[in-house]
């Protein structure tokens, strides 16, 4: 999982230099940082990204705290002070050696119009809960195992922001370059603010990067922010991947929310050691309830998507605890081992790992390592466009490295077959929104926008648990079966028409993958290349449109059907149904309170004046329309 946040000028950068470089501690006021890290057993920050060596300093090299300062206080080169120093021997003024130092446009520049500088993102990497409980609780060897994992899954990450992602520009945006790479600050962590574990690695990422001429810019930012979650996912799967196939492990899908997507978790790993090392979660989710209250009350509805990750921020920092004094990772080691032992049993923690290896064995038994490429492209165009409508490449592209994540449950998979799925999924089912025009470039491949070659899914309701009211199908959930309904159509037509034809069957294009794979050096076809002439020949035009189409018609699936409805008397007890029914109910009694009051009392006298609209009713005759009068 990967979050974002922005370094700014006021006194954000402090917060990063004070806490975040020194474990997400306090450290005592007057202190130094590399006194302080060494006091508290915390492994120092190291140097990360190609675009170091343009500063003079080399990845894995320590970071200082000088060097935070200079850099991610103003933008200035780690080495400002003997630059400064020669420039002025040189003969050169005071602002113009400082100048010398800036990595770009200097920092007051930027002040002096107005503006908050940006110095900088900080990129947050942390594991799935299944993996930290593992790392907390396992022997030396498999906290090795999972560290590495995590380290090397970061570096992926990053690797693919610099040759894929980042840009610097200038000249207002309307010129961009590919740097040669990113300069990052990198600090690992191994608890939350409770205490309880938490394996973490804060990366800073530098706002500059070189053009080809040298010149330091600012990185375009809203371009890294807007792949954060493809970049989230590739670090996902690298690190599960790897940690499954080290250590002989696979994955499970765990719900979290109901209708939402799952988490896949390592399988073999207790919902409750889960829950035990989740406390800040626990009381977010506490606290979340009650915003959440709030908030159906101010607006009256449920808040969207976007409304739900405000809330979650807002619950998060109203319970953020106080920072802590960090300690020694054998000292975190050995009390977490010990409270989970008193809550659970020594018995629970020393088959923990025994347990996942033997789950992991039986799922890898059903689930071989081979990706079919064209449904996989079906499954991602659909769920894609079913939870967005209008989406871009990067939406795509995290959805294939899902798609991977839940398919492989933990296997290897080729280099390279994320992208490859990614952009079959855009040619294949999707439709580009974008127009070209001929006096104007074309924008980059993230601001294009495309939609799905799907009808737009049906809904459906869940049947309530406890006398609990029915509630609508997520969207996840109506593209799950959009996507199951298209790839059944798609098997059935690979397996009836050679037979109606009288050929042979084509090739599925499913990709067998194995360690040190070659991609088709040694193999007929190469891992990626489905769209092989006799592909074409299994499915003909009229097929794929009925395949396309099928979405809505086709039966679900046995295993998708549970707990799902589309009964008339289920529809009546819907909460948007039920709502309506307790409006007209109000309705109906305030109308007969009205006639209660207007009509005359049996033991009145004759002459008691009879209102006209009853007046009106007592005098119309059977021919009358039953008594309506029309008004004129």
């Amino acid at each position: 999982m990967l979050s974002a946040a922005k370094i700014t000028r006021r006194n954000a950068w402090r917060y990063y230099v004070r806490g975040v470089a020194f474990g997400d501690g306090r450290r005592p006021v007057g202190q130094s940082l590399k006194d302080a890290q060494k006091q508290a057993g915390l492994p120092p920050g190291r140097w990360m990204g190609v675009g170091l060596a343009a500063l003079g300093l080399r990845a894995g090299s320590v970071v200082t705290e000088r060097q935070l300062e200079l850099m991610f206080g103003d933008l200035r080169h780690p080495d400002a002070g003997r630059i400064g120093r020669e420039r002025l021997e040189a003969g050169a003024i005071p602002g113009e050696a400082r100048r010398v130092t800036a990595l770009g446009q200097p920092i007051e520049e930027t002040e002096q119009r107005g503006a908050i500088p940006l110095l900088g993102i900080d990129f947050t990497f942390r594991a799935q809960a299944s993996l930290i409980v593992l790392w907390a609780l396992g022997d030396e060897t498999v906290r090795r195992v999972i560290e590495a994992a995590h380290e090397r899954a970061i570096e992926t990450t990053l690797r693919w922001l610099e040759e894929e992602v980042a840009e610097v520009r200038w000249s207002s945006g309307r010129k961009r370059a590919r740097p040669p790479g990113l300069v990052v600050a990198a600090f690992k962590h191994f608890e939350n603010r409770d205490g309880f574990p938490l394996l973490h690695t804060h990366c800073l990422v530098l706002n500059r990067a070189q053009r080809p001429d040298g010149a330091w810019y600012a990185l375009d930012t809203r371009r890294l922010l807007r792949n954060v979650v493809a970049a989230g996912t590739l670090y996902t799967l690298a690190m599960t991947t790897e940690v499954c196939e080290k250590l002989g492990l696979a994955t499970a899908p765990r719900e979290v929310t109901p209708g939402l997507r799952p988490v896949m978790e390592i399988a073999g790993v207790d919902q409750a050691l889960i829950d035990w090392s989740s406390t800040r979660r626990q009381r977010i989710e506490q606290a979340l309830e009650g915003i959440t209250a709030q908030y159906v009350k101010d607006h009256g509805r449920l808040p969207d998507e976007r409304a739900r990750h405000g809330l979650g921020w807002w619950a998060a920092q109203n319970t953020r605890p106080q920072k802590k004094t960090p300690r020694l990772l054998e000292q975190l080691r050995a009390w977490w081992k010990a409270s989970a032992i008193l809550r659970f049993g020594q018995e629970m923690i020393d088959g923990l790992l025994q347990r996942c290896r033997e789950d992991g064995a039986a799922i890898r038994v059903r689930i071989g390592p081979r990706v079919d490429t064209m449904l996989a492209a079906v499954d991602v165009a659909a769920i894609v466009y079913t939870v967005r409508r209008v989406f871009n490449r990067h939406h795509i592209l995290a959805e294939a490295r899902r798609h991977l994540l839940e398919t492989l449950r933990g296997r290897a998979y080729a280099p390279g077959l994320d992208t490859y799925i990614a952009d079959l999924a855009l040619a294949r089912h999707s439709r580009r929104l974008t127009a070209v025009l001929e006096d104007r470039p074309d924008p980059a491949p993230e601001l294009i926008n495309y939609t799905g070659d799907f009808a737009w899914p049906t809904r459906w309701w869940i049947a309530g648990a406890d006398g609990t009211p029915p509630r609508e199908s997520s969207r996840y959930e109506r593209a799950q079966v959009a996507s199951l309904a298209v790839q059944k159509a798609i098997r059935v037509t690979r397996t009836t028409l050679p037979a109606m034809s009288g050929e042979a069957p084509a090739a599925t294009g499913a990709a067998t993958l194995t360690e040190g794979h070659d991609q088709g050096e040694h193999d007929p076809a190469p891992p990626h290349a489905v769209d092989h002439p006799g592909r074409d020949a299994a499915l003909v035009p009229k097929q794929r449109a009925d395949a396309v189409h099928a979405h809505q018609h086709a039966a679900m699936p046995q295993e998708h059907l549970e707990g799902r409805t589309t009964d008339p008397a289920t529809w009546l007890r819907t909460p948007e149904n039920l709502a309506r029914l307790a409006k007209f109910t109000l309705i109906v009694e305030a109308r007969r309170r009205l006639l209660e009051r207007t009509q005359p009392d049996p033991g009145a006298d004759v002459d008691t004046p009879v209102p006209v609209d009853q007046r009106q009713h007592q005098n119309s005759g059977p021919d009358q329309g039953g008594g309506v009068v029309p008004r004129r």
